[in-house]
């Protein structure tokens, strides 16, 4: 009798095995396998569009996320983001540009390196990845890390190779942000022209920059046109009123024309070094020039737009988290006389609505810099010689692992890997390779293993507002 219940014992559990295993078979066969689909099946993605590009899929979608993530139930909002997918057995670069996000297919220095999928995320509070109504209070770099952190976790076991954070500028300070809040989803982070403004008041590094950056007579021509053009102020307002008046420009946010005009001109020096090089020099017009040839550098490096209602108003997000807690630097002009300067360098609640509150957290900027300083594992930050920004910059101390900071020569505000030295740019490739997890001999070689394109590696410097981090 015992004997056949064992049969039966057996029977049953082999049949129940079986059962299983069907229906485990019908459950993968029941899961899309298309990569649109898979992203799809995710919950709270959709699609806005997919756009065709040799060799990828590309999608832009939007990613449903809790306007405030400590409290989920408080109404949620729609977030952009695009999806460059090469194959899920590649690695994944997760790119941060800390502003809105491109739609148009394009591939970032580590992704080119380590030939991967590239994950692309708009800064919440930028149009259209806006909560409304806007509570301005969650915007800060804790709940935008959040952010990354749970499109991460969506995306992961879609994509379980190694995650690279990376960004530029204000980009390099999100993937900072996002290492510091999260340092357990990302396998490295490499962080470009990464502006870290510790203490907001204290910014004598930028004046120690802006005297002895170039050469001699580059900085005096640039300080001679920005004393020229406040000297001619009368009649290049005017001209400044008639363009604007063209344009339907208002000054409502930055108090007037004449507080707008004085901004654009003090731009003038730190605009031409983010964006410029030393051989350009040679554009810079002399101080006898006419006022059209004025007006078309200032036009050209600062922009007559930038301090409008109409160019402020897209930028409101950044300076709203300049003024309450990434700081903004100000610096002092000695080449030019001081009864010529109004305003001086303004501060960032002068770029935001007055109905938008904003209170300064001193404290936000030393967190982040101090576990920089003592917990930075596998993070590469890179700088340029010549651009302003890196007047203050991360610094990974006696703690950190595995970390790295490196600067370009000669180089602005599009500094990059392939600009360093060669013994730095063989350092910093092979490091990336090997957080991506690709193997010790392609490690070894150290060298980018997707070929340049030219459609999705051409790359503007970073553009932001002035003051300010400028992004594409």
């Amino acid at each position: 009798m015992r004997k056949a219940l064992r049969w039966l014992l057996a029977l049953t559990v082999l049949i129940g095995t079986l059962s299983t295993a069907a229906g485990a078979a019908t459950a993968a066969g029941d899961e899309p396998t298309d990569i649109k689909d898979r992203l799809l099946s995710i919950p709270g993605m959709s699609l806005i569009e997919e756009k065709p590009y040799p060799g990828y899929r590309y999608f832009v979608l939007n990613f449903t996320q809790p306007v405030d993530h400590r409290h989920p139930d408080r109404g949620t909002f729609r977030q952009r983001i695009t999806v460059l997918h090469k194959d899920v057995s590649r690695p994944t670069v997760f790119y941060t540009g800390g502003y809105g996000v491109s739609t148009k297919p394009s591939r970032r220095e580590p992704t080119q390196i380590v030939d991967g999928n590239q994950v692309s995320l708009e800064y919440r509070f930028f149009s259209p990845s806006r909560p409304d109504p806007a509570d301005w209070s969650k915007l800060d770099i804790w709940q935008a890390a959040s952010d990354q952190h749970r499109v991460f976790r969506a995306l992961k076991a879609l994509y379980p190779a190694n995650w690279l954070a990376t960004g530029a500028s204000k980009g390099g300070m999100t993937a900072t942000y996002y290492e510091r809040f999260y340092p357990g989803d990302m396998d490295g982070v490499v962080a470009y022209v990464a502006p870290n403004d510790v203490v907001d008041d204290e910014d004598s590094a930028y004046d120690r920059f802006f005297a002895r950056v170039g050469t001699k007579e580059c900085r005096e021509k640039l300080t001679a046109v920005q004393r020229e053009a406040l000297v001619r102020r009368e009649r290049m307002e005017a001209k400044y009123a008639g363009y604007a008046a063209a344009k339907g420009y208002t000054f409502d946010t930055i108090g007037g024309l004449d507080r707008a005009y004085e901004a654009v001109v003090l731009d003038y020096a730190w605009g031409f070094w983010q964006y410029s090089l030393l051989e350009d020099c040679d554009t810079i017009p002399a101080a006898t020039a006419d006022d059209d040839a004025l007006w078309t550098s200032l036009d050209t490096i600062s922009g007559f737009d930038a301090y409008t209602d109409q160019g402020l108003d897209p930028y409101t997000p950044y300076y709203y988290q300049a003024g309450t807690q990434l700081g903004a630097p100000t610096i002092h002009f000695p080449g030019i006389d001081r009864h010529l300067i109004r305003y001086g360098y303004q501060p960032p609640r002068n770029y935001v609505p007055r109905s938008i509150p904003m209170r300064f957290q001193p404290w936000a900027m030393r967190d982040v810099d101090t576990w920089v300083r003592h917990h930075a594992t596998h993070m590469l930050f890179v700088y340029g010689q010549n651009d302003p920004w890196g007047s203050e910059r991360f610094r990974p101390g006696a703690g950190a692992r595995d970390s790295y900071v490196f600067t370009a020569p000669g180089m602005n505000h599009g500094a990059n890997v392939a600009g360093l030295v060669p013994d730095e740019k063989s350092l910093a490739t092979a490091r990336i390779l090997a957080w991506a997890g690709l193997p010790r001999a392609t490690v070894d070689q150290a060298r980018p293993l997707a070929r340049y394109d030219a459609r999705l590696d051409v790359r503007e410097v970073e553009r932001e507002p002035a003051l300010r981090p400028r992004v594409a």
